[in-house]
């Protein structure tokens, strides 16, 4: 409802939610922004962590069980990891 007028004659803009992917990226492991304790947290809370690639979940899968993500490897190591 972007540029929704309210009576007042200002103009709201409402920011969408989130999108939780289910592509790809389901396939790898991610390095979590805020690391372990960001994927702690989110496992007890339910909210929804960020990778380095821009991927957006809640994590409940064993990482060790997949490959790690190109993208998310490759920002690590132009981070200097």
């Amino acid at each position: 409802m972007e540029g929704m007028s309210t009576p007042s004659g200002d103009t709201k803009t409402q920011t969408p939610a989130p999108r939780l992917d289910q592509d790809d990226h389901e396939r790898f492991a991610h390095y979590v922004i805020g690391g372990g304790e960001a994927i702690t947290r989110s496992m007890v809370t339910g909210e929804p962590v960020t990778a380095l690639c821009g991927k957006i979940w809640v994590p409940s899968r064993d990482p060790e069980r997949f490959p790690v993500c190109p993208t998310c490897e490759g920002i690590k190591k132009e981070q200097g990891w």
